[in-house]
């Protein structure tokens, strides 16, 4: 049996715990929280009241004999956090996207993980969403063709929806604690790495982008374009497109975060439509204009993934199901520390393109560049607060004309919504 350890138990612990909940492999041993009152909450509400907690990670570490630490804490802790773990001999070690607040720190975590013979992850969940398996399988299969054409929009809704605590909201307004925004970096990590994978590649060649930073809490609405590498000039060219779209008046409920995704990709033979992650199970799910997959191609449209479990809390566990297995027999996790230090590089790229006003190269953002100071992320400037709150104002207006519409949020409970559909 596996002992497992989290370090952060914020917002986000509560979907990473499932897999472990989940699993007939493992046992939840310890916590630790700089806050015990709130991870004492969350034992609660998981149903692991005896469970440990500690508020020095580094004892919970030094005390428990652990094969898998989970790091759930703000960007700029994971790699310090991460060679503390690898150095004290983890076996296993899970860090929540994005891999650190910079490329350097994401180099050192890589590095001291392979000194100390342990397995890093990356953990991002999308990958492992079944409507975006199903996909993948289709694209694989040829179904569109060659694919040529990626575009991915996120559009950031009015809820209701999961509740945020307000801590997150602030760390991750700050760059040097964050390594971006909350939009583009934080989230848009899930999204870069479907438009690697799905379209079958490792890298981007090129970023060009436009971010409206509406306060300094939100890099968005935003859109940022990018061109895929080419082998060889008679290679057809390739390339992407990613929106933050902010609906704050939409009403639109998720179990989750206050949000949407909605993806098309063109091929030589076709074009394929994704629905929903991220709010997937709600209410848009049950109609049939908006099936989880359709695909036009040979003169028809056809629809796929109807019978697959749309709740977002299924990416989550299948994600750490896959990483359990690794750590008990061997084989590299999704994603490897290199594959998350490059989806770090890649969600950098708009923020530069964007400050300096010009196409950002894939090799320009690197340590170096850190370094010198030359492809860095900064702060956003000359934010409205003003604007803001009343933006806000405006949001509570129309989340309560919905509320009275009987428009409804159900809350996952973990005592009877575990078992998988």
């Amino acid at each position: 049996m596996l002992r497992v350890g989290i370090i952060g138990c914020g917002d986000i612990a509560n979907l990473n715990v499932l897999g472990y909940l989940h699993s007939q492999d493992c046992e939840m041993v310890a916590v630790s929280d700089t806050d015990i009152k709130s991870a004492g909450e969350k034992l609660e509400r998981w149903g692991l009241r005896t469970v440990k907690i500690y508020k020095d990670y580094k004892k919970m570490i030094d005390h428990e004999d652990l094969d898998i630490v989970e790091i759930l804490t703000p960007h700029h802790l994971h790699f310090p956090m991460t060679e503390y773990c690898a150095q004290s001999g983890i076996p296993g070690i899970s860090v929540q996207k994005p891999l650190a607040h910079t490329i350097t720190d994401c180099e050192k975590s890589i590095k001291v993980c392979k000194e100390e013979n342990v397995i890093l992850k990356l953990y991002e969940n999308f990958r492992f969403y079944p409507v975006y398996v199903k996909a993948k399988e289709l694209l694989e299969q040829g179904i569109i063709g060659e694919p040529l054409n990626f575009r991915i929009n996120t559009i950031g809704t009015g809820g209701p929806s999961m509740l945020i605590d307000i801590k997150a909201y602030i760390w991750r307004r700050k760059t040097d604690l964050c390594g971006g925004g909350p939009w583009i970096y934080d989230d848009g990590i899930h999204k870069f790495s479907l438009a690697l994978w799905l379209m079958g590649e490792e890298r981007v060649e090129s970023v060009y982008s436009w971010i409206d930073f509406f306060s300094s809490e939100q890099d968005s609405p935003s859109i940022i374009f990018w061109k895929y590498p080419r082998k060889n000039f008679n290679e057809r060219p390739k390339y992407g497109s990613m929106q933050f779209t902010l609906a704050p008046n939409l009403y639109y409920p998720s179990n989750y975060y206050g949000c949407d995704e909605f993806i098309e990709i063109s091929g030589t033979k076709g074009i394929m439509w994704i629905n929903q992650c991220t709010s997937g199970g709600n209410f848009l799910s049950k109609t049939p204009q908006f099936p989880p997959i359709v695909v036009y191609t040979g003169g028809e449209a056809i629809t796929y993934g109807e019978n697959l479990p749309r709740d977002w809390r299924y990416s989550f566990i299948n994600s750490t199901e896959h990483f359990i297995n690794v750590i008990k027999n061997g084989g590299e996790p999704i994603y490897t520390g290199e594959q998350g230090r490059d989806l770090c590089l890649f969600a950098k790229m708009p923020y530069i393109s964007y400050q300096q006003n010009r196409i950002v190269f894939w090799e320009e953002t690197s340590v170096e560049s850190e370094k010198d100071q030359s492809c860095i992320v900064e702060n956003p400037m000359d934010v409205d607060g003003a604007l803001f709150r009343k933006f806000l104002r405006k949001i509570r207006i129309d989340f309560k004309k919905g509320v009275k519409e009987g428009l409804v949020h159900k809350e996952l409970k973990y005592d009877k919504d575990l078992l998988l559909e």
